[in-house]
């Protein structure tokens, strides 16, 4: 095998197909990166949940396939010159490497014995702004559960129709939703779960831009296409909260707040909270106005902001990071503030119709006084 690619893109190649190799495994090759040159050169990693393949333009003189050591050759091409760099593996798949004057000889292996990777070609791919994409996975991803437990709430649920496509995470303590509304029709209806540790990996590869990435659902399995790289994960199996019973609606209290405001005093109050020392923010609703108040043994904190409309003094307790996730998630300036007694959830929802997501925090009992 011989191929001449250019530094950066390499880098490129590797820092992306890179996060999906196995750190320690029972299955020494899945510890290597596959490379394949053909009329690609093609670098896959694959940690037997998760298989990310980029695909990168190279001079290729002669095709070949074999597993480099990961960490070695990624540590190489990093630290090479700037420009074109030649990679020449023999049939006792020793690698030559080589760029400007520095040079370097490391070992193979034979790619005969790395797993074939997942299969998704029976679907049709549905096709979404890179974006979209990426605001529906940021916007639902943190509040998955860690509970493995259920394994199922440890990943996003995709719901796709014909004129949306909706993630939706819960944890038992919280709820986050995201809706995209595409301009084409999908002519799809689909149910699936994707784990949180292949949409992270989703999510780190997906840029701002408009350009689309598609996703192809198997029967096991979900393709992600996004730019030149490919990945693919196992889809979660079991029964997914039905979200849709536990969202309260016509919440006899709606107010507004803004965004930045209502979360600078969530954040000034959470300050006084740590994961060692535990304590709910104590929140009364009243007229134009939310107070905040927190004590623990290290202080305590008190805080107001500005809200639109009358609480009637309703007195509410909340975990304070729940509280301020939920707001960095929430995409707009503005946010509706859902409420029907102590013991109800709060719901975050649009104020703005351009909008459609849902973010719920369930209550934490407060102590009276």
């Amino acid at each position: 095998m011989r191929f001449t690619c250019e530094k950066s893109m390499l880098v490129q190649g590797l820092n992306i197909a890179g996060r999906a190799v196995a750190q320690k495994s029972s299955l020494s090759v899945i510890e290597g990166i596959l490379c394949r040159a053909g009329h690609h050169l093609s670098l896959t990693g694959y940690n037997m949940e998760t298989a990310i393949t980029y695909e990168i333009e190279a001079e290729v003189s002669d095709p070949g396939d074999c597993i480099l050591p990961a960490k070695l050759f990624g540590d190489i091409i990093r630290r090479l010159p700037e420009g074109p760099v030649i990679v020449v593996v023999d049939e006792s798949y020793k690698v030559s490497i080589r760029s400007g004057y520095a040079s370097f000889t490391i070992s193979a292996e034979s790619a005969d014995d790395y797993p074939e990777l997942p299969d998704v070609n029976d679907g049709r791919a549905i096709r979404i702004p890179q974006n979209k994409l990426k605001e529906l996975i940021s916007g639902t991803i943190f509040a998955v559960s860690e509970n493995q437990g259920r394994p199922i709430h440890t990943g996003v649920k995709f719901e796709v129709t014909d004129t949306s496509i909706t993630a939706v995470a819960v944890d038992g303590f919280r709820l986050a939703r995201r809706t995209f509304h595409p301009e084409e029709p999908t002519s799809r209806e689909l149910n699936f779960v994707v784990p949180a540790a292949g949409l992270k990996e989703a999510e780190k590869i997906l840029t701002d831009s408009e350009e689309n990435a598609a996703f192809t659902l198997g029967t096991k399995h979900i393709l992600f296409q996004i730019g030149a790289a490919t990945l693919v994960c196992r889809l979660l199996e079991g029964e997914f909260l039905d979200w849709r019973k536990v969202v309260p609606t016509g919440c006899p209290i709606q107010l507004v707040a803004n965004v930045g405001d209502l979360s600078s005093s969530v954040d000034r109050v959470g300050l006084i909270v740590s994961e060692k020392y535990k304590s709910p923010v104590r929140c009364v609703f009243g007229h134009q106005e939310l107070l905040m108040r927190t004590n623990t043994t290290i202080g305590a904190a008190e805080d107001r902001c500005a809200i639109a409309g009358d609480g009637k003094e309703l007195e509410i307790g909340f975990n304070v990071r729940y509280l301020a996730d939920a707001l960095r998630a929430v995409p707009s300036e503005e946010v509706t503030l859902e409420l029907t007694n102590g013991l109800s959830p709060i719901v975050l929802t649009p104020v703005d119709d351009k909008f459609d997501f849902a973010y719920m925090v369930l209550p934490v009992r407060i102590k009276n006084g």
